[in-house]
Protein backbone atom coordinates (compact mmCIF):
# COMPACT_ATOMS: atom_id res chain seq x y z
CA UNK A 1 0.00 0.00 0.00
CA UNK A 2 1.53 3.88 -1.07
CA UNK A 3 1.25 5.84 1.43
CA UNK A 4 1.79 9.30 1.81
CA UNK A 5 1.77 11.37 5.41
CA UNK A 6 0.69 15.30 5.54
CA UNK A 7 1.55 17.64 8.56
CA UNK A 8 0.44 21.23 8.47
CA UNK A 9 4.24 22.97 9.50
CA UNK A 10 7.49 21.31 10.53
CA UNK A 11 8.90 24.53 12.36
CA UNK A 12 9.30 23.10 15.71
CA UNK A 13 9.38 19.95 18.23
CA UNK A 14 5.95 19.29 20.15
CA UNK A 15 2.48 16.73 20.69
CA UNK A 16 2.09 16.43 16.99
CA UNK A 17 5.74 16.11 15.55
CA UNK A 18 5.37 13.06 18.23
CA UNK A 19 2.07 11.88 16.73
CA UNK A 20 4.20 12.44 13.23
CA UNK A 21 7.34 10.26 14.35
CA UNK A 22 4.93 7.67 15.69
CA UNK A 23 3.52 7.21 12.30
CA UNK A 24 6.88 7.34 10.12
CA UNK A 25 7.25 4.00 12.27
CA UNK A 26 4.39 2.97 11.25
CA UNK A 27 4.81 3.43 7.41
CA UNK A 28 8.54 3.78 7.43
CA UNK A 29 8.56 3.88 3.19
CA UNK A 30 5.88 7.10 3.01
CA UNK A 31 6.81 10.29 2.33
CA UNK A 32 5.84 13.62 4.02
CA UNK A 33 4.07 16.54 2.93
CA UNK A 34 4.25 20.07 4.52
CA UNK A 35 3.66 23.15 4.30
CA UNK A 36 6.74 24.76 6.14
CA UNK A 37 9.70 22.88 7.28
CA UNK A 38 12.61 24.19 9.43
CA UNK A 39 15.73 21.44 9.53
CA UNK A 40 17.24 23.21 12.32
CA UNK A 41 14.15 23.56 14.53
CA UNK A 42 13.26 20.03 14.40
CA UNK A 43 16.79 18.56 14.75
CA UNK A 44 16.65 17.07 11.18
CA UNK A 45 14.62 14.66 12.77
CA UNK A 46 12.53 14.93 9.33
CA UNK A 47 14.95 16.20 7.31
CA UNK A 48 14.93 12.90 4.39
CA UNK A 49 11.42 12.37 4.71
CA UNK A 50 9.96 15.74 3.40
CA UNK A 51 8.91 15.05 -0.21
CA UNK A 52 7.52 18.61 -0.69
CA UNK A 53 6.96 21.77 1.06
CA UNK A 54 4.69 24.90 -0.32
CA UNK A 55 5.47 27.98 -1.92
CA UNK A 56 5.20 29.93 1.54
CA UNK A 57 8.92 27.62 2.48
CA UNK A 58 11.07 30.76 2.47
CA UNK A 59 13.11 31.80 6.12
CA UNK A 60 11.18 34.49 6.59
CA UNK A 61 7.55 33.24 6.48
CA UNK A 62 8.97 30.32 8.40
CA UNK A 63 9.76 32.78 11.34
CA UNK A 64 6.66 34.81 10.78
CA UNK A 65 4.18 31.79 9.47
CA UNK A 66 0.98 33.17 11.36
CA UNK A 67 1.38 36.63 9.96
CA UNK A 68 0.38 34.63 6.54
CA UNK A 69 -2.15 32.81 7.60
CA UNK A 70 -4.91 33.93 4.65
CA UNK A 71 -2.80 31.79 2.23
CA UNK A 72 -2.73 28.66 3.89
CA UNK A 73 -5.19 27.39 2.40
CA UNK A 74 -3.49 28.31 -0.88
CA UNK A 75 -0.64 26.90 0.07
CA UNK A 76 -1.86 23.69 1.15
CA UNK A 77 -3.76 23.32 -2.24
CA UNK A 78 -0.42 23.45 -4.23
CA UNK A 79 0.61 20.40 -2.73
CA UNK A 80 -1.26 19.01 -4.96
CA UNK A 81 -0.65 14.76 -4.31
CA UNK A 82 -0.31 12.46 -7.84
CA UNK A 83 -3.41 9.69 -7.62
CA UNK A 84 -1.20 6.86 -6.71
CA UNK A 85 -1.31 7.10 -3.77
CA UNK A 86 -3.82 4.67 -1.90
CA UNK A 87 -3.93 6.49 1.50
CA UNK A 88 -3.18 9.80 2.80
CA UNK A 89 -2.93 10.99 6.37
CA UNK A 90 -3.17 14.34 7.42
CA UNK A 91 -1.61 14.91 11.21
CA UNK A 92 -3.22 18.35 11.21
CA UNK A 93 -4.28 21.29 13.31
CA UNK A 94 -5.77 22.68 10.36
CA UNK A 95 -4.69 23.17 7.41
CA UNK A 96 -3.23 19.62 6.10
CA UNK A 97 -6.43 18.15 5.63
CA UNK A 98 -7.34 20.23 2.84
CA UNK A 99 -4.94 18.84 0.56
CA UNK A 100 -5.90 18.05 -2.91
CA UNK A 101 -5.43 14.40 -4.70
CA UNK A 102 -4.88 15.01 -8.34
CA UNK A 103 -7.47 12.02 -10.48
CA UNK A 104 -5.87 8.71 -12.39
CA UNK A 105 -7.10 9.49 -15.84
CA UNK A 106 -6.51 5.78 -16.38
CA UNK A 107 -8.71 4.95 -13.70
CA UNK A 108 -11.23 8.20 -13.07
CA UNK A 109 -13.96 6.10 -10.42
CA UNK A 110 -10.45 5.45 -8.34
CA UNK A 111 -10.36 7.07 -4.85
CA UNK A 112 -7.57 7.71 -2.66
CA UNK A 113 -8.72 7.35 1.02
CA UNK A 114 -8.00 9.94 3.11
CA UNK A 115 -7.56 9.76 6.92
CA UNK A 116 -7.27 12.94 8.72
CA UNK A 117 -6.23 12.88 12.63
CA UNK A 118 -7.07 16.38 13.91
CA UNK A 119 -5.55 17.68 16.95
CA UNK A 120 -7.91 20.62 17.17
CA UNK A 121 -10.21 22.03 14.81
CA UNK A 122 -8.54 25.35 13.32
CA UNK A 123 -8.34 27.96 15.97
CA UNK A 124 -8.11 30.76 13.92
CA UNK A 125 -11.07 30.26 12.17
CA UNK A 126 -13.46 28.98 15.17
CA UNK A 127 -12.11 31.16 18.16
CA UNK A 128 -11.64 34.06 18.03
CA UNK A 129 -9.77 35.22 21.80
CA UNK A 130 -7.12 32.95 20.22
CA UNK A 131 -6.04 35.11 17.49
CA UNK A 132 -6.82 37.75 19.49
CA UNK A 133 -3.96 36.80 22.12
CA UNK A 134 -2.13 36.16 18.88
CA UNK A 135 -2.12 39.74 17.23
CA UNK A 136 -3.26 42.01 19.76
CA UNK A 137 -5.28 44.38 17.33
CA UNK A 138 -6.65 46.88 20.04
CA UNK A 139 -8.35 49.14 17.42
CA UNK A 140 -12.21 47.80 17.43
CA UNK A 141 -12.38 49.39 13.48
CA UNK A 142 -9.60 48.13 12.11
CA UNK A 143 -10.08 44.53 13.71
CA UNK A 144 -14.16 44.28 11.95
CA UNK A 145 -12.44 45.41 8.90
CA UNK A 146 -9.52 43.07 8.97
CA UNK A 147 -10.37 39.93 10.88
CA UNK A 148 -14.48 39.57 10.37
CA UNK A 149 -13.88 38.77 6.62
CA UNK A 150 -10.90 36.75 7.04
CA UNK A 151 -12.30 34.64 9.51
CA UNK A 152 -15.21 33.99 7.75
CA UNK A 153 -13.34 32.72 4.63
CA UNK A 154 -11.71 30.68 6.81
CA UNK A 155 -14.30 29.19 8.38
CA UNK A 156 -16.41 28.21 5.44
CA UNK A 157 -12.71 26.89 4.27
CA UNK A 158 -12.35 24.96 7.13
CA UNK A 159 -15.81 23.21 7.56
CA UNK A 160 -15.35 22.52 3.41
CA UNK A 161 -12.41 21.35 3.93
CA UNK A 162 -12.96 18.73 6.61
CA UNK A 163 -16.10 17.23 5.00
CA UNK A 164 -13.39 15.65 2.63
CA UNK A 165 -11.42 13.04 4.93
CA UNK A 166 -12.96 9.70 4.68
CA UNK A 167 -12.10 9.15 8.33
CA UNK A 168 -11.62 11.95 11.01
CA UNK A 169 -10.11 10.43 14.09
CA UNK A 170 -9.61 13.09 16.95
CA UNK A 171 -6.86 13.17 19.79
CA UNK A 172 -9.52 13.54 22.89
CA UNK A 173 -13.14 13.59 23.23
CA UNK A 174 -12.52 16.99 24.16
CA UNK A 175 -11.96 17.49 20.31
CA UNK A 176 -13.80 14.80 19.36
CA UNK A 177 -16.68 16.87 20.70
CA UNK A 178 -15.47 20.12 19.23
CA UNK A 179 -15.31 18.29 15.75
CA UNK A 180 -19.50 17.52 16.18
CA UNK A 181 -19.67 20.68 17.06
CA UNK A 182 -17.84 22.78 14.22
CA UNK A 183 -18.01 20.52 11.71
CA UNK A 184 -21.24 18.29 12.35
CA UNK A 185 -18.73 14.83 11.65
CA UNK A 186 -18.28 11.86 13.83
CA UNK A 187 -14.47 11.79 14.93
CA UNK A 188 -13.08 8.25 16.67
CA UNK A 189 -10.62 9.49 19.68
CA UNK A 190 -7.16 8.06 19.14
CA UNK A 191 -4.89 9.33 21.76
CA UNK A 192 -1.58 10.29 21.01
CA UNK A 193 1.20 7.81 21.57
CA UNK A 194 3.48 8.61 24.88
CA UNK A 195 7.31 6.80 24.12
CA UNK A 196 7.27 4.91 27.10
CA UNK A 197 10.63 3.53 26.16
CA UNK A 198 11.60 7.00 26.80
CA UNK A 199 9.38 7.95 29.52
CA UNK A 200 8.83 5.60 32.48
CA UNK A 201 8.50 5.05 35.73
CA UNK A 202 12.43 4.83 37.55
CA UNK A 203 12.14 3.25 40.88
CA UNK A 204 13.99 4.28 44.17
CA UNK A 205 16.23 2.41 46.14
CA UNK A 206 16.26 2.79 49.57
CA UNK A 207 20.09 4.03 49.10
CA UNK A 208 19.51 7.02 47.34
CA UNK A 209 18.79 10.48 48.65
CA UNK A 210 15.04 11.73 49.63
CA UNK A 211 13.89 13.21 46.26
CA UNK A 212 14.29 17.12 46.32
CA UNK A 213 11.13 19.12 46.65
CA UNK A 214 11.01 20.68 43.22
CA UNK A 215 7.91 21.39 41.24
CA UNK A 216 8.04 21.00 37.56
CA UNK A 217 6.38 23.15 34.51
CA UNK A 218 7.17 22.20 31.02
CA UNK A 219 5.75 23.18 27.48
CA UNK A 220 6.47 25.89 25.17
CA UNK A 221 6.81 29.21 26.83
CA UNK A 222 3.92 31.03 25.13
CA UNK A 223 0.98 32.73 26.03
CA UNK A 224 -1.44 30.03 26.42
CA UNK A 225 0.11 27.97 28.22
CA UNK A 226 -0.05 30.27 31.23
CA UNK A 227 3.61 29.70 32.59
CA UNK A 228 2.62 33.35 34.03
CA UNK A 229 0.24 32.25 36.52
CA UNK A 230 2.83 29.33 37.95
CA UNK A 231 5.36 31.68 38.12
CA UNK A 232 3.17 34.25 40.46
CA UNK A 233 1.72 31.22 42.41
CA UNK A 234 5.48 29.79 43.21
CA UNK A 235 6.49 33.39 43.73
CA UNK A 236 3.96 33.73 46.62
CA UNK A 237 4.67 29.70 47.76
CA UNK A 238 8.34 30.32 47.64
CA UNK A 239 8.39 26.49 46.85
CA UNK A 240 11.76 25.38 43.96
CA UNK A 241 10.43 25.65 40.42
CA UNK A 242 12.13 24.24 37.68
CA UNK A 243 10.80 24.90 34.13
CA UNK A 244 11.41 22.95 30.67
CA UNK A 245 11.04 24.79 27.43
CA UNK A 246 11.69 27.52 25.43
CA UNK A 247 9.31 29.78 22.85
CA UNK A 248 8.02 33.45 22.25
CA UNK A 249 7.38 34.40 25.08
CA UNK A 250 10.69 33.42 26.98
CA UNK A 251 11.95 36.62 27.40
CA UNK A 252 8.42 38.16 28.80
CA UNK A 253 8.54 35.15 31.36
CA UNK A 254 11.85 35.37 32.31
CA UNK A 255 11.05 38.81 32.95
CA UNK A 256 7.94 38.40 35.21
CA UNK A 257 9.91 35.91 37.08
CA UNK A 258 13.08 37.76 37.47
CA UNK A 259 10.75 40.69 38.82
CA UNK A 260 9.10 38.23 41.46
CA UNK A 261 12.03 36.27 42.98
CA UNK A 262 14.06 39.37 44.10
CA UNK A 263 14.26 38.09 47.63
CA UNK A 264 13.58 34.07 46.72
CA UNK A 265 15.70 32.78 43.85
CA UNK A 266 13.42 29.57 43.76
CA UNK A 267 12.53 29.67 39.80
CA UNK A 268 14.70 28.00 37.62
CA UNK A 269 14.97 27.92 34.16
CA UNK A 270 16.23 24.83 32.48
CA UNK A 271 15.63 25.57 28.54
CA UNK A 272 15.57 22.54 26.15
CA UNK A 273 16.35 19.15 27.22
CA UNK A 274 17.02 15.41 26.33
CA UNK A 275 14.57 13.26 26.74
CA UNK A 276 16.57 11.42 28.87
CA UNK A 277 17.16 14.76 31.19
CA UNK A 278 13.38 15.30 31.07
CA UNK A 279 13.12 11.56 32.08
CA UNK A 280 15.12 11.85 35.22
CA UNK A 281 12.96 15.64 35.78
CA UNK A 282 9.70 13.66 35.95
CA UNK A 283 11.03 10.70 38.01
CA UNK A 284 12.58 13.27 40.69
CA UNK A 285 9.54 16.09 40.87
CA UNK A 286 7.65 16.54 43.66
CA UNK A 287 4.69 17.05 40.71
CA UNK A 288 3.92 18.87 37.79
CA UNK A 289 2.24 21.61 37.49
CA UNK A 290 -0.31 22.72 34.69
CA UNK A 291 -2.79 25.70 34.47
CA UNK A 292 -3.41 25.12 30.39
CA UNK A 293 -6.17 23.99 28.33
CA UNK A 294 -5.07 21.61 26.00
CA UNK A 295 -6.48 19.80 23.29
CA UNK A 296 -4.56 16.40 25.01
CA UNK A 297 -1.99 17.38 26.72
CA UNK A 298 1.05 15.05 25.63
CA UNK A 299 3.35 17.07 28.65
CA UNK A 300 0.91 15.37 31.14
CA UNK A 301 0.53 12.18 30.00
CA UNK A 302 4.62 12.03 29.53
CA UNK A 303 4.50 12.96 33.44
CA UNK A 304 2.02 10.33 34.12
CA UNK A 305 3.97 7.40 32.15
CA UNK A 306 6.84 8.50 34.63
CA UNK A 307 4.55 7.75 38.03
CA UNK A 308 4.81 11.98 38.60
CA UNK A 309 1.23 13.50 39.95
CA UNK A 310 -0.23 16.11 37.85
CA UNK A 311 -1.54 19.37 39.71
CA UNK A 312 -4.42 21.01 36.76
CA UNK A 313 -6.75 22.73 35.45
CA UNK A 314 -9.60 21.26 35.63
CA UNK A 315 -10.27 21.75 31.36
CA UNK A 316 -9.71 20.25 28.12
CA UNK A 317 -7.53 16.93 28.18
CA UNK A 318 -6.59 16.89 31.21
CA UNK A 319 -9.90 15.24 32.77
CA UNK A 320 -9.19 12.36 30.31
CA UNK A 321 -5.58 12.01 31.86
CA UNK A 322 -5.86 12.43 35.37
CA UNK A 323 -7.94 11.48 37.84
CA UNK A 324 -8.86 13.48 40.63
CA UNK A 325 -7.66 12.54 43.91
CA UNK A 326 -5.83 9.78 42.49
CA UNK A 327 -3.18 10.66 39.93
CA UNK A 328 -3.41 14.36 40.33
CA UNK A 329 -5.00 17.11 41.87
CA UNK A 330 -7.56 19.60 39.83
CA UNK A 331 -8.05 22.96 40.27
CA UNK A 332 -11.21 24.58 39.34
CA UNK A 333 -10.26 28.42 38.34
CA UNK A 334 -7.48 29.32 36.15
CA UNK A 335 -6.06 31.77 38.48
CA UNK A 336 -2.67 31.89 40.61
CA UNK A 337 -4.66 31.91 43.58
CA UNK A 338 -6.42 28.80 42.75
CA UNK A 339 -2.79 26.93 41.90
CA UNK A 340 -1.62 27.95 45.51
CA UNK A 341 -4.52 26.00 47.16
CA UNK A 342 -4.29 22.87 45.22
CA UNK A 343 -0.67 22.75 45.57
CA UNK A 344 -1.15 23.25 49.52
CA UNK A 345 -3.79 20.34 49.44
CA UNK A 346 -0.85 18.12 47.70
CA UNK A 347 1.34 19.39 50.13
CA UNK A 348 -0.68 18.36 53.28
CA UNK A 349 -1.22 15.05 51.76
CA UNK A 350 2.36 14.40 52.09
CA UNK A 351 2.62 12.33 49.34
CA UNK A 352 5.16 9.70 49.50
CA UNK A 353 5.08 6.18 47.47
CA UNK A 354 4.71 4.07 50.91
CA UNK A 355 2.07 5.74 52.34
CA UNK A 356 -1.45 6.07 51.40
CA UNK A 357 -2.47 9.29 51.45
CA UNK A 358 -5.53 9.07 49.14
CA UNK A 359 -3.57 9.70 46.02
CA UNK A 360 -2.16 6.55 43.83
CA UNK A 361 1.76 5.32 44.27
CA UNK A 362 4.02 6.72 41.86
CA UNK A 363 4.09 3.00 40.33
CA UNK A 364 0.04 2.72 40.34
CA UNK A 365 0.10 6.23 38.55
CA UNK A 366 2.84 4.65 35.60
CA UNK A 367 0.99 1.83 35.53
CA UNK A 368 -2.62 3.72 34.75
CA UNK A 369 -0.25 5.64 32.18
CA UNK A 370 0.54 2.82 29.72
CA UNK A 371 -3.10 3.57 28.15
CA UNK A 372 -1.64 5.89 26.40
CA UNK A 373 1.61 4.22 24.94
CA UNK A 374 3.06 3.87 21.23
CA UNK A 375 2.09 0.44 20.89
CA UNK A 376 -1.63 1.15 21.78
CA UNK A 377 -1.81 4.33 19.40
CA UNK A 378 -0.27 1.65 16.57
CA UNK A 379 -2.46 -1.11 17.15
CA UNK A 380 -5.32 1.33 17.42
CA UNK A 381 -4.93 3.10 14.25
CA UNK A 382 -4.51 0.51 12.03
CA UNK A 383 -7.21 -1.61 13.42
CA UNK A 384 -8.88 1.55 11.99
CA UNK A 385 -7.21 1.54 8.25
Amino acid sequence: MKVALLHDYLNQLGGGERVLETLIEIFPEAPIYTLLHDPEKTLNRFHDRVQKTSFLDIPFIRKYHRWFIPLMPLAVSSLKLNADYDLIISDTAGYAKGIRVARNPSHPTSHTKHISYIHTPLRYAWEPEYINSKFKIQNSKLRNLILKPLLSALRKWDYKTAQKPDVLIANSQFIADKIKKYYNRKATVIYPPVNTDNFFFEPRTSNLEPRTPYYLAVGRLMHYKRFDLIIEAFANLGLPLKIVGSGPEEKKIKNQSASRRTKIKNIEFLGNVSDDKLRGLYNEAQALIFPQVEDFGLVAAEAQACGLPVIAYAAGGALEIIENKKTGIFFQEQTSDAIVTAIKEFENKKFNPSINSGLNSRAEIAEKAKRFSKERFKKEFLDLI
